[in-house]
């Protein structure tokens, strides 16, 4: 999956003739798993037509400031495009349109959509080879980079007119190439190797029946999405779950009992710089396994139970460099326990679930999380879904190293 994957990403289109590359743009930005919206010049609409950019992004077109041909004149909001953009590309950028963007000059929706965007902003120029060699292009393109847009290199080939030299788009593989590249080199996590439990274990009583809990597995996989779109490079063990996740940083592990997990999490964890064990381990498990169903004969059954390994502890004591992150599910006394497994266990930091909180724990789409580190500063959050509780994870883990 590209780092692109889920992110909106707003494409103005200016009067070039490369305008026709935009249409492998879209296809390109929706093949990666990103929502497209299109801002044309007037102009533009000359080289490539709003509705083949329509059909691609899926999304209507915007060129004006409000649509001509509705009866109510509905108005087109540069500020809401500017706001929902996560990354903004124009492409092509001619020497027109440099100009405007360097200097200001809001004479068109793409333009004021540009000066309104709060996100970053990508510039891919096409033009002529004197054009692009000219020094009040040079100079636009600097005062660009100055304020923190990002310029596409341009290709060197054969031009419209018919020259040889710079001056060419980039072909629009290599424009999401390099956008995807230069988002990931800024993201914090690049470089970094996590590892992540989820889920339930579930322990064998015969062939039919197991011992589990309620995990649904949720929280783990948010943390793995989150630790990928940060940069990281996520191995992801987990017990039987229905979540699902798709991404080209995530290595998903698939394992049934707390001894298979056990044994995946030290095989990955002295590779990691951090480890997160968010998978509600069954703490004990049968005796003794029945290879064939056991058969209801009688009014009761005993099942003598034995202790699990303690993925968590042992982790703890071979702990070198990684940063240790566990979790504490608790009922009652919830600060004093989870400061005691914290101390315990060696982790760096823990994050605490109580079942008194309304809408937290097993089977929910929310969570309400304390987070303790091992110099016990408590940081307290309030209820909110498991992608932002994910976030704040993350956010108190940067923080700390």
């Amino acid at each position: 999956m590209s780092i692109l994957s889920g992110k909106n990403i707003l494409l103005g289109v200016t009067a070039g003739i490369a305008a026709y590359k935009t249409t492998y743009l879209v296809r390109l930005f929706i093949k990666a798993g990103a929502q497209v919206q299109v801002v044309m010049t007037p102009a533009s609409k000359d080289f490539v037509t709003p509705l083949t950019l329509s059909t691609l992004s899926q999304n209507p077109v915007h060129s004006t400031f409000y649509e001509i041909e509705e009866e109510n004149e509905l108005w087109n909001s540069h500020v809401d495009l500017g706001l929902w953009a996560d990354y903004m590309l124009i492409a092509p950028a001619t020497a027109n349109t440099l100009s405007k963007m360097a200097n200001g000059t809001s004479n068109n929706l793409l333009l004021a959509t540009y000066l309104s965007a709060k996100c970053p902003v990508y510039f891919a120029p096409a033009m002529d080879l004197d054009m692009y060699k000219h020094p009040s292009t040079k100079e636009s393109i600097s005062k660009l980079e100055e304020f923190g847009n990002i310029c596409v290199p341009v290709a060197s080939g054969e031009l419209a007119s018919g020259l040889i030299g710079e001056g060419r788009m980039a072909e629009p593989e290599d424009i999401i190439a390099f956008m995807e590249a230069d988002i990931l080199s800024q993201l914090p996590l690049k470089g970094k190797k996590i590892l992540i439990t989820a889920g339930p274990t579930y322990e064998a009583i015969d062939p039919v029946r197991f011992i589990g809990n309620h995990s649904s597995g949720k929280m783990g996989f948010e943390l793995a999405k989150t630790a990928a779109n940060l940069g990281a490079e996520v191995t992801l063990i987990t017990g039987v779950t229905n979540e699902k996740v798709e991404h080209s940083f995530i290595n998903r592990v698939n394992v049934v009992s707390a001894k298979e997990m056990y044994e995946e999490a030290h095989n990955y964890f002295s590779s990691v710089d951090i480890a997160i064990l968010s998978a509600a381990v069954s703490d004990y498990k049968p005796k003794e396994i029945s290879l064939t169903k056991i058969k209801k004969k009688s009014a009761e059954i005993t099942i003598e139970l034995e202790k699990t390994k303690d993925i968590l502890a042992s982790l703890g004591s071979n702990k070198q460099q990684q940063f240790l992150v566990g979790f504490a599910l608790e009922t009652d006394n919830e600060i004093e326990n989870a400061k005691e497994k914290l101390n315990k266990k060696n982790l760096d930091l823990i994050v605490l679930n109580s079942l008194q909180d309304k809408g937290a724990g097993f089977k929910k789409e929310t969570n309400k999380v304390t987070i303790i580190d091992k110099s016990e500063k408590i940081s307290e959050f309030g209820l909110k879904s498991k992608t932002e509780v994910a976030q704040d994870i993350f956010n108190e883990i940067l923080d700390r190293i």
